[in-house]
């Protein structure tokens, strides 16, 4: 089974782009994030003459979060098990041939002094609380998405220029441990030691052709999913061309 996921930064945007993807790689599931558009909007039908199906959690214009796979999704959870009707559209689950499948959009944050890291914070734990209620013993995971964290000084252009701002504050980096304490490895580490490979450059600043990137967009998985993935891969050629999301995919391979 290959998963990959992909915060898109608009699907509307990006469609043609996502479809010409899919045709090059045929993934088993796609898992997209900051999708921008309703449910009601969501271009379903070109996935589904592809022979996919298309389960969506989305809002106009901000965040939005979409699971698309070639089996049937089942058991589908929109949310976090304890978010108001009127929260963001951030987390969507669903099961995929035996696997637990569960794709977030982690808040950004903003700045560490915003209410908005505040949030992203809570937001976690929430998120740790969920997972607890989803994880059995009989029954492997994979946690993947846009996490806006990134986990280790190998995950960042410029470590101590980044330290302790949002996107890699001590305070992300232990709630992210706290949800990889549930028993979930990173999938692309398992295959990949090195440093300097990244999932998002800025817009700004020529970062992409300089290489000033994060890895922020991350698979978790439990001993049940690391011990059947035999590859992982970041397809970084995916920000060249005309208009890419500032994200690109990342996949993994599960046997």
């Amino acid at each position: 089974m290959k998963l990959t996921t992909w915060n898109v930064n608009s699907i509307r945007q990006r469609l043609e782009r996502v479809l010409t993807w899919m045709g090059r790689h045929e993934p088993d599931v796609l898992c997209l994030q900051e999708t921008k558009v309703t449910d009601e909007d969501f271009p379903r039908a070109p996935f589904e003459e592809r022979g996919y199906r298309v389960e969506t959690f989305g809002q106009k214009t901000y965040n939005g979060v979409a699971l698309i796979a070639k089996a049937p999704l089942l058991d589908v959870v929109r949310g976090l098990e304890d978010d108001t009707p009127d929260a963001p559209r951030r987390c969507i689950a669903a099961t995929v041939e035996g696997l637990r499948v569960v794709n977030v959009y982690v808040p950004n944050g903003e700045s560490v002094e915003s209410e908005k890291f505040a949030f992203k914070l809570e937001w976690l734990a929430r998120l740790e609380r969920t997972l607890a209620a989803a994880l059995c013993a009989d029954r492997p995971l994979v946690l993947l998405g846009d996490f806006n964290i990134a986990p280790e000084d190998r995950d960042v252009h410029d470590p101590e220029g980044w330290r302790g701002q949002v996107l890699f504050h001590p305070l992300e980096h232990a709630a992210l441990a706290r949800i990889q304490a549930r028993g979930l490895a990173d999938l692309y580490r398992l295959h990949h030691a090195e440093a300097g490979r990244y999932t998002w450059w800025d817009y700004r600043m020529l970062a992409f052709p300089r290489n000033l990137g994060l890895r922020i967009d991350l698979i978790l998985g439990t001993a049940g999913a690391a011990s059947r993935c035999t590859a992982s891969e970041i397809d970084r050629d995916e920000r060249k061309g005309v208009k890419p999301s500032d994200h690109v995919p990342v996949t993994v391979e599960l046997a």
